[in-house]
């Protein structure tokens, strides 16, 4: 059962980035290189090989929680989250690079940030190895939105 668990988890957050790549891809050599971007932008080849680590972390963690975490609101409202930031964060995607809206986006990474945190606090209670695992995507999303704010006063 627990196989099934993790591959259910996977799926998940790899369905969110799945969204997220069908909207980021066409515009990455065409309007995105456009854009005058922060002064610490790393190479454009860099964010996949990242986002394919960090959402099997997510998924890992997400994973754990549901198998190890103690049953009950606590965990119920923390998986909740996650389930949310997973939203938020193919919105993302959607918003900047679909939309083209990088002002738009800002809000919505803002709130993505907020969600993780929260999940990372709340997770810890419950496992704290899945907390863990949930540090590096918080601090490649806090990098992430000073990239969208560069990018918002830039162009």
């Amino acid at each position: 059962m627990k196989i099934i668990s993790l591959a259910f988890s996977l799926i998940l957050a790899y369905s969110a980035a799945f969204i997220g790549t069908f909207f980021t891809a066409p515009a990455i050599d065409t309007w995105y290189a456009t854009l005058m971007r922060p002064a610490l932008n790393p190479p454009d080849w860099i964010f996949a090989p990242v986002w394919t680590i960090l959402y099997a972390c997510m998924a890992v963690a997400a994973w754990r929680v549901f198998e190890r975490g103690e049953r009950g609101p606590k965990r119920s409202f923390a998986l909740f989250l996650y389930g949310v930031q997973l939203v938020l964060n193919a919105l993302w995607s959607v918003v900047f690079f679909g939309l083209k809206d990088p002002s738009s986006s800002l809000i919505v990474i803002l709130l993505l940030l907020v969600h993780i945190a929260a999940i990372t606090y709340f997770f810890f209670k419950l496992d704290r190895t899945a907390a863990w695992l949930f540090v590096p995507y918080l601090a490649w999303v806090s990098f992430a939105t000073y990239l969208n704010i560069g990018i918002v006063f830039l162009n």
